[in-house]
């Protein structure tokens, strides 16, 4: 459940950044929505990494998630201070080059239809962290093309299984 939970709010994040992106959010408004996914998604990597019954497994998927916190946290300082995020670009390259063997491990080790879904988003967070770091450390003129793959990927890495895990239709627990 606290996956679906984390991911729905991927999704929003995702879905409004990219939207932002596309011109259609002021900069200071879309600090509000990253600083609450931040939020959510932080809370459920302190409770994965130091609650009841954590292991290796939680722990990591905590790491993992704290991936999300940080750059979610560190688009609404940017808006705050009003800087251009080559920062954030970089951070975004060493995302980029962290996540690409948790797909490929996700995708070589799934054995039904959540984890191979599950190991597809990887691979797109993989793909969106790096045009991050094309568009914020390299200053390459993406923004339009980023901000359409992030509204996307908000819906389909995001929401839709973020709301199906949470509705039991879809995960390791729906079989």
């Amino acid at each position: 459940m606290l996956l679906g939970l984390a991911l729905l709010y991927v999704g929003a994040v995702l879905f409004l950044n990219g939207i932002w992106m596309l011109g259609k959010i002021d900069d200071k408004e879309i600090f509000i929505i990253n600083i609450f996914s931040g939020g959510i998604t932080l809370l459920v990597a302190l409770y994965l990494a130091f609650g009841p019954g954590a292991d290796a497994g939680s722990i990591r998927a905590a790491a993992l998630t704290l991936l999300f916190t940080f750059t979610y946290l560190w688009v609404a300082y940017d808006r705050f201070v009003e800087v251009d995020g080559r920062g954030l670009g970089w951070f975004s390259l060493f995302v980029s080059i962290t996540v690409v063997p948790v797909a490929v491990q996700t995708l070589g080790t799934a054995q039904g239809t959540w984890d191979v879904w599950f190991g597809l988003c990887w691979a797109a967070w993989a793909v969106l962290w790096f045009m991050f770091f094309v568009l914020l450390a390299m200053k390459r003129p993406i923004q339009r093309v980023t901000g359409v793959v992030t509204t996307l990927q908000g819906i389909l890495t995001g929401w839709l299984p973020g709301f199906l895990l949470l509705e039991g239709v879809l995960g390791p627990a729906a079989g």
